[in-house]
């Protein structure tokens, strides 16, 4: 079976979670057996994480306008990597390359399944512009797919305003690499500049517990809730720092006021990206990781999190109530007052993070791998491929 991934990027850094829920499962399902092909933009470091994919063909179209990921190309090109494919998986939604994609499938008579990975609702900023998306083909793009899928089910309903019944959507979970993290953190036993103390004299920590914000800085991953929250009880937590670990996407400014004005300079440090090794000593060093979001389908970043044995705050907006339930962190409201509250309850006496972290750790390795998302992925396409409907199998988050 050939499979054919569309998505906007494979960097990290400019395309986020989606991009590196692309480049994980790519790799999930050549491990399975299925031969990949990978269509993106060559926004970003590219050549370099192709070099990491060996087992998939990756067409890298060069990018003409990158706020708008819009590739360079003729619509041909597209249409004869479509038509080498036997199903077409378009990941993400906003982007005229799965646009593109979808066309030529439906016209090549090629199955495609739709997983939007949390974007359908128009959040954050250029409203306008994906309204006019929608009616120009992103709407007819979602409701013609031959199969749905949610990453998890509080995401079913966001089909529903596409014309698509939120009944025939199959939820299949992000992961992790538990084996590419394990060799990235030396199972805890990091040493030099990629280890834990490592890390902490790198951005000036000394021994001091900190809470771990990784993600982009823009708005919908509600770094700014979470420094208002810090500043907020910090008088409580005398001894806690917190580290804001991503890339710049217009917020920097913001937050870099927001320290001033709260006289928090000492506590507060902005890393950058981090990714490898730097990224999982910072996991394992992190006393919390807390993921703020005003709007997330599933959080990667609590995945690896949880793979450390690292508890984890997160809203009530991010989709993954199976933190709580675990037993691996706190849900709280996806605003100020809440995370406050959440950071003084497990940060303060009382709460045993090392046991919370242990449960989130067996919760995540037990049933998020991308492995599993692979099996799951293949059986969808093997049942599109032969006639099926892509009706709702039992999911693998136990939301049937």
């Amino acid at each position: 079976m050939r499979v054919l991934s569309v998505n906007m990027s494979l960097d990290p850094v400019t395309g986020g979670g989606t991009a590196e829920r692309t480049f994980q499962l790519v790799r999930a399902l050549a491990r399975a057996g299925a031969e990949c092909e990978v269509l993106v933009t060559d926004l970003g470091r590219t050549r370099a994480r192709t070099a990491e994919l060996p087992d998939a063909d990756v067409v890298a179209l060069p990018c003409l306008v990158e706020r708008f990921y819009i590739p360079r190309c003729s619509p041909r090109q597209v249409g004869e990597v479509v038509r080498r494919a036997d199903v077409v998986h378009l990941i993400s939604h906003w982007t005229l390359l799965n646009l593109l994609a979808g066309w030529y499938a439906r016209r090549l008579g090629k199955p495609y399944v739709i997983c939007p990975a949390g974007a359908l609702p128009r959040f954050g900023r250029s409203r306008v512009i994906k309204r006019l998306y929608n009616a120009l083909g992103g709407t007819r793009l979602v409701r013609r797919a031959s199969g749905h899928v949610a990453i998890t089910g509080d995401e079913r309903a966001h089909f529903r305003a596409y014309g698509v019944d939120p009944a025939a959507v199959t939820v299949i979970p992000n992961g992790i690499d538990e084996a590419e993290l394990r060799d990235q953190a030396g199972e805890r036993g990091l040493r030099g500049q990629a280890g834990e103390a490592g890390f902490r004299d790198r951005f000036g920590l000394g021994p001091s517990p900190f809470v771990l914000f990784v993600g982009r800085l823009n708005a919908i991953k509600g770094p700014d809730l979470l420094l208002r929250a810090f500043c907020a009880v910090c008088g409580r937590l005398p001894d806690h720092h917190l580290v804001l670990a991503g890339p710049d996407e217009g917020m920097r400014g913001e937050l870099d006021r927001i320290v001033e004005e709260e006289g928090v300079a000492g506590r507060v440090h902005v890393t950058g990206h981090l990714d490898g090794p730097a990224k999982a000593a910072a996991y394992h060093a992190a006393t919390l990781l807390a993921v703020p979001s005003r709007q997330e389908a599933m959080s990667i970043v609590a995945l690896e999190a949880g793979a450390a044995g690292t508890p984890v705050l997160l809203t009530d907006r991010c989709g993954f109530g199976e933190v709580a339930e675990a037993g691996g962190g706190l849900v709280v409201p996806a605003t100020v007052d809440g995370l406050a509250r959440g950071l003084v309850e497990l940060l303060g006496p009382g709460a045993d993070l090392g046991a919370m972290g242990a449960s989130l750790r067996r919760l995540v390795l037990d049933r998020f791998t991308w492995d599993r998302a692979a099996d799951a992925y293949l059986a969808l396409y093997r049942e599109l491929l032969a006639g099926g409907t892509g009706a709702p199998r039992p999911s693998l988050d136990g939301d049937g």
